[in-house]
């Protein structure tokens, strides 16, 4: 009994920091800000209830199973990355993979057979449970042996981006909102800054990636043109963000620190490329003076509808 409950803070702590609790925000904020502006989400109980509920699936159970999954299944590959063992990536003791996935199982179903039974209730079934299950899907299709998405170079991006993007999108198809070419804008441009940030963070790792025998876009491509790929994916992202409604070309200034955080590996070499690792760093800090300006648009937004 001792070493039980000896055991216990442990596997907690390795799950914890296998969620990522630095991104839990990268996913929940883009559901609850999705719903918030595409539903009267206070205008009933069924819709406080569905805020609260997918808020709380996103933020923690949701990033449980994307980064546990991996973290379990990259078990080999992440014992060569000196970057895992903190807020880039958990380096999961074999002992506690068995109990990451039944956590990810345990955690995850309720929430979506309760997600399920609400997008009924809303009248907006069909559709969000398709774009649900596209998420869910996603996540495990990255990681997961058989699939493995993330050793195939530019569908490792492309999912990446779908994690990211995919709950703003389950968010707006839950509130069924009429969907115009500007709201598409804003998704397209949403996916394309998720492509250039996975493509971006693939470049510090294409040493060790090569040495475990994984394929990403920087392993095919190189280095070099991976940063420069990153670089007009988020200049793009930005444009597109100026053919939105507003406050979309507002939010198109978000754009700039992150194209700007690329810039100095322009020229990296494969054999350099770890020192793009200096920029990763910045790319989690920016995220949230991102979150800040998109959430003072938003404000905005709501204020002059």
């Amino acid at each position: 009994m001792t070493a039980i409950r000896a055991s216990r803070p442990s596997t907690l702590r390795a799950l914890f920091t296998s969620s990522r609790p630095i991104s839990w925000v990268n996913t929940a904020y883009p559901f609850g800000a999705a719903y918030l502006l595409g539903t009267d989400v206070f205008g009933s109980t069924l819709g406080i209830v569905t805020f609260v509920v997918g808020v709380v699936y996103f933020l923690v159970p949701y990033n449980l199973a994307m980064y546990g999954i991996n973290d379990v299944f990259d078990y080999e590959s992440d014992l060569r990355n000196p970057r895992k063992g903190g807020v880039e990536g958990a380096l999961l003791d074999k002992s506690v993979h068995r109990t990451t996935l039944w956590a990810v199982v345990v955690t995850n179903v309720p929430f979506l057979v309760a997600l399920v039974v609400l997008g009924g209730l809303s009248g907006n079934g069909p559709w969000s449970w398709l774009v649900l299950a596209i998420s869910v899907f996603a996540v495990i299709a990255y990681s997961a042996p058989g699939l493995r998405f993330k050793e195939k170079p530019f569908l490792d991006s492309l999912t990446s981006s779908t994690h990211f993007v995919s709950p703003a999108v389950y968010g707006l198809a839950l509130a069924g909102p009429h969907w115009t070419g500007q709201l598409v804008a804003v998704c397209v441009a949403f996916f394309l800054w998720g492509v250039a940030s996975h493509a971006f963070g693939a470049v510090q790792d294409v040493l060790a990636d090569r040495a475990g025998g994984i394929g990403s876009v920087a392993t095919l491509i190189g280095a070099r043109a991976t940063v420069r790929l990153a670089f007009v994916a988020y200049v793009v992202a930005g444009v597109v963000l100026l053919f939105s409604a507003f406050p979309g070309p507002i939010a198109a200034i978000v754009v700039v620190p992150y194209a700007l955080n690329v810039l100095p590996w322009w020229n990296v070499t494969d054999d350099g490329a770890e020192a793009a690792n200096a920029g990763w760093k910045r790319f989690l800090w920016i995220n949230y003076l991102a979150g800040f300006l998109v959430t003072m648009a938003l404000i905005a937004y709501v204020f002059v509808r």
